[in-house]
Parts: C-alpha cells; structure tokens; sequence
C-alpha cells in the first residue's frame, strides 16, 4: 500500500519562505511524475509545478515562476517545493500528486496559510 505524507505547511507572514515535503512510502516504483497541486478556498484544485524522473521541471501557474522551486529526490521518493516571497494569494491546501508505473497516488494536503 503507498502512501504520500506531505510536511512543511503553516502560518507565514507576506514575503515569508515555507519548504514543502512530500515522502512516498510503500511498494512504489518507477516514479515517473511528481507534482504540486493547490487548492485554495472556493477555488478548484490546480496544478502548480511538476518535475519529472530526469530532473525536468514545469511551472504551470504562471503566478510561481522565479518564487517556487520543485525538487526531488529519487532515491527517497520525495518531492519538494521550496517556496519563497510568499503572498497571501499563495494561500491554499497543497496536495503532492505521483505517477508511477504500478499507479498514481494523492497526498492528503497540507495547509499553507499566508497573512500578517
């Protein structure tokens, strides 16, 4: 059974940094896709940023580039988002997403709260 425990969330101030962590356990191989998805209140889920098994990475919300960074670590099944110059539009649940070749799996989220 995999499961993705996400970590890193909390209360910042506007410009503040929080670091993401995503690790996967279980019988999980050949992570293909890692990704970051956030869904603010009211709003639907959306993908932010996804990073491949060779390094590539992909900002699909346009709103992170130069202030989000997704990492990963292969050998630990772990995906990052550093996320830097926060905002108080950044504020959401973020959930990490993996595609793998036996499946895909959700992480259960974790709050991001940015206000002064």
């Amino acid at each position: 059974q995999v499961q993705l425990v996400e970590s890193g969330g909390g209360l910042v101030q506007p410009g503040g940094s929080l670091r993401l962590s995503c690790a996967a356990s279980g019988s999980i191989f050949s992570v293909k896709t890692m990704d970051w998805y956030r869904q603010a209140p009211g709003k639907e889920r959306e993908l932010v940023a996804t990073i491949t098994s060779d390094g590539s990475t992909n900002y699909a919300d346009s709103s992170v580039k130069g202030r989000f960074t997704i990492s990963r670590d292969n050998a630990k099944n772990t995906v990052y988002l550093q996320m830097n110059s926060l905002k108080p539009d950044d504020t959401a649940v973020y959930y990490c997403y993996i595609v793998a070749s036996l499946g895909r799996w959700w992480g259960r989220g974790t709050q991001v709260t940015v206000s002064a």
